[in-house]
């Protein structure tokens, strides 16, 4: 998690992110991808994933891991930086990067220009920082599932904070304004101003008190609590005005400690100005002074909200009734989609619309090259169970001819049709066909014709069991085949390796003797 260098992302070509991103499809049921996987879904028109792959790992945008069942590849914080500067350089959001102006327990600050020259602010989310770990106590990500991978958490909390920046600034909130994001990076205006931490003396103390304390009773009126509203997330412009920053923890006053948090945000403030400026005063806002006026947490779902409380709340201050219905058949859909990634053990689409467009591209690709060896085989081995099984028929045809009388054969043999042996030569003698025709004479009536066969006594059933057995073992040694990973050694080469080591050391020591 050190510092992001760009000077590789000019020099990467379509077919390096083609490959990051294939890796980063496999990552959402995957901790580690295997090579086969992203080779198939990269898709690659003329290969050489392999060599792109040790080229990206070279350049520590992939990292090569060795687990207990296979081997593979896992993306980097560098390589998702890679994936998201590069997509908002295509929205044309991005023209230049900066310097890094300033880190957080849990993100990174950058200056980068935008596509007229000016000068913008990037904030990259890194949790997972060993300062900060424990997300699922502070932050309600998880929900239901029991493990997501740092990156994907990263990408919640910047979603979660740009939809509050949107919101608090149509409000005319004093943050910076919201250009665009994309996976856990967000494009903001540049603050000309100072953190507030950084401020020794200012002109009047009071009048800075008491902006902060009615912004802060502001965001309560609207439905939300800022819960870490302090002096690092506080900037002071040229114009001696506060601008506050920093969102993803944001809570709704309807959450079970929504007094706590607010009341832990009005302590910070007046510690800090005592300490720093020597300003103590009596008058600070309390939960009870809170009046609702707005429902913004309820407008992009809040920690704390149900969906029963977005109703009561929507029904309180008197939203239109079809605003209300479509809001909620949206997020129907969008929970139906989520409860259903939860039961199938997956994360949800973290995807943007090239990539779903490339996933969908190969899937096809995917199923015909799993399903081509096997089809063949088993339309083959279908034929010759049917013949196998008409020749059991005939065989035992002959059986009950055999048991007949001398006299009934010698009146079937004189009333023998010609077409039921023609019939027969075409269905198991076909190249008696072919032969030379001849005509039938009278003496040909006083031979006697005898049907005989050479075909198994098996049963059609033992056949049939036989068959589906060879088919299932085939089937098996295709599958253990695919597994196999690509390119490097595999974890069960590896294993034979270690144990014809341990073989050799053993007897070259004189242990066994």
């Amino acid at each position: 998690m050190g510092k992001l260098n760009v000077n590789m992302l000019r020099y990467l070509t379509r077919e390096d992110f083609r490959v990051l991103t294939a890796v980063e499809m496999g990552m959402k049921n995957h901790e580690i991808v295997p090579g086969s996987l992203i080779a198939s879904i990269a898709n690659l028109r003329h290969g050489g994933v392999h060599k792109l792959l040790r080229e990206l790992c070279k350049h520590k945008l992939l990292c090569y891991e060795r687990g207990a069942r296979y081997d593979g590849y896992r993306l980097t914080n560098a390589g998702y930086d890679y994936l998201a500067l590069k997509s908002l350089t295509a929205r044309n959001a991005v023209a230049s990067f900066g310097n890094q102006i300033g880190t957080g327990k849990e993100s990174n600050i950058y200056v980068v220009g935008g596509p007229e020259g000016e000068q913008l602010c990037l904030k990259l989310h890194r949790l997972g920082r060993i300062c900060f770990r424990k997300v699922r106590e502070k932050r309600d990500y998880h929900k239901a599932r029991k493990q997501m991978s740092w990156i994907y958490l990263s990408r919640i909390s910047a979603t979660k904070e740009f939809a509050y920046m949107k919101a608090l600034k149509s409000r005319g909130f004093p943050i910076p304004n919201p250009v665009d994001f994309n996976r856990h990076c967000i494009v903001m205006e540049l603050v000309n101003g100072y953190p507030l931490q950084n401020i020794q003396q200012v002109e009047n103390p009071a009048e800075l008190y008491d902006k902060l304390m009615n912004l802060l009773l502001k965001f309560a009126n609207h439905g939300v609590i800022h819960g870490d509203f302090n002096e690092f997330n506080i900037m002071v412009d040229d114009a001696g005005n506060p601008v506050i920053i920093d969102f993803p923890q944001m809570v709704s006053t309807a959450h079970p400690q929504a007094e706590y948090f607010f009341n832990r945000d009005v302590t910070c403030i007046r510690d800090f100005f005592r300490r720093r400026f020597n300003y103590e005063s009596e008058l600070a806002p309390s939960f009870v002074d809170i009046t609702r006026v707005d429902a913004l947490d309820a407008e992009v779902s809040a920690s704390g909200v149900t969906k029963q409380m977005e109703k009561d709340l929507m029904a309180e201050l008197g939203l239109d009734e079809s605003d209300e219905e479509s809001d909620s058949e949206g997020d129907e859909g969008e929970e139906s989609e989520g409860e259903n990634e939860e039961e199938n053990g997956s994360p949800p689409d973290i995807l943007s619309d090239d990539e779903d467009s490339i996933e969908e591209e190969e899937s096809p690709t995917k199923n015909e090259n799993d399903d081509f060896e096997s089809t063949a085989d088993i339309e083959e081995m279908r034929k010759n169970v049917e013949d196998a099984v008409k020749v059991v028929e005939m065989a035992e045809n002959g059986k009950e001819a055999e048991n007949l009388s001398d006299d009934e054969r010698e009146n079937e043999s004189e009333n023998d049709d010609l077409e039921d042996l023609k019939d027969f030569n075409s269905r198991f003698k076909p190249f008696r066909d072919n032969m030379p025709s001849r005509t039938r004479q009278d003496s040909d009536r006083l031979s006697t014709y005898s049907v005989s066969t050479t075909s198994s006594t098996i049963a059609p059933e033992v056949i049939k069991a036989r068959v589906r057995a060879s088919l299932d073992r085939r089937g098996q040694k295709g599958q253990a085949r695919r597994r196999l990973a690509k390119g490097e050694a595999s974890a069960k080469t590896r294993n034979k390796r270690d144990n014809t080591f341990n073989i050799k050391s053993s007897t070259a020591g004189g242990f066994w003797e």
